[in-house]
């Protein structure tokens, strides 16, 4: 069965990369911090009685606060974005748990795949034609590293629960009408791996060649992820996934990054991605790198 995109989404997609490099948009939660949003604000009025704290969810906008998120994404296409990513990071089941939101991952997926959607579309024009990425997060769990030091077998979460999580995720982004699936801050390879195989399953269900972006966070200088493996193996692992581009994010700025971002350019076949952090963090947590030194190493 042949395989189709929603309006040639990803053919556009492919042109457009072979005349130029594409930019993405920044960070979300950031953004969303510097509005001082109180718990009152995370709740709205569905979830007013819900059990539990949900400040801090910030998956949970898409549907409680989405004019927020919108002005977010808006705010990066007016700055010159090709492809905003959706507030959803976070939006399985397996993160949601800890906010005793698990059962809504497929009714927050997809509203934040439609409020990127929505604001990708009024920003195209003809001749600029704007995409909407699905982010889908790790999870806070790993499949590779044990969490009790002295039981190097045991694993907090299992690949079917992983995968079923991502499926769930992935579905929600897709009904939402994004153009391209972001694998991103993956710090374990197995488990990218889960979340690939989600979206290799979703190909072949919709019959649509879904584009897919993987893109690993180091644990440091070292150029490993946390789990151990290399820029290298990390490639190779997902390779079968068929993914659009593989990159790197997170972790580290973009000057530090670079050594680390050469070796995967030189070891794939695919396009190379990255969106790095604004420089390293300070004593106190704070990124004091300024635009014009961003886009300079970038």
């Amino acid at each position: 069965m042949p395989l189709n995109t929603a309006a040639g989404s990803f053919d556009e997609l492919k042109r457009l990369a072979r005349e130029r490099i594409l930019i993405l948009d920044g960070a979300m939660g950031s953004l969303i911090q510097t509005e001082g949003l109180t718990e009152r604000d995370y709740r709205g009025r569905a979830f007013a009685s819900h059990p539990g704290e949900l400040a801090g969810c910030n998956d949970l906008l898409c549907l409680t606060k989405p004019e927020l998120i919108t002005s977010i994404h808006e705010a990066y296409l007016e700055a010159g974005a090709d492809i905003i990513t959706t507030s959803s990071l976070s939006s399985n089941a397996l993160s949601l748990a800890d906010y005793g939101l698990a059962e809504r991952a497929y009714e927050i997926s997809r509203a934040a795949g439609a409020l990127a959607r929505a604001a990708a579309d009024r920003y195209s024009t003809p001749e600029r034609r704007r995409f909407a990425a699905g982010s889908v997060g790790p999870t806070s769990k790993s499949a590779s590293i044990s969490p009790d030091m002295q039981d190097s077998a045991r694993r907090s979460v299992a690949w079917d629960e992983l995968e079923r999580a991502y499926l769930e995720a992935i579905r929600g982004l897709l009904d939402g009408g994004v153009d391209i699936i972001l694998l991103e801050t993956f710090f374990d390879t197995l488990n990218a791996k889960a979340a690939a195989a989600a979206v290799m399953r979703l190909r072949e269900e919709r019959g649509e060649e879904i584009p897919l972006i993987i893109s690993a966070t180091l644990s440091g200088p070292s150029g490993r992820l946390l789990a151990g493996q290399t820029v290298e193996a990390f490639a190779v692992s997902v390779a079968h996934a068929g993914p659009w581009a593989l990159g790197l994010n997170c972790s580290l700025g973009a000057e530090e990054i670079l050594p680390h971002l050469e070796t995967l350019a030189a070891f794939t076949p695919f396009l190379v991605s990255c969106h790095p952090n604004a420089g390293l963090p300070d004593r106190l947590g704070n990124y004091t790198e300024g635009p014009e030194e961003s886009a300079a190493f970038i």
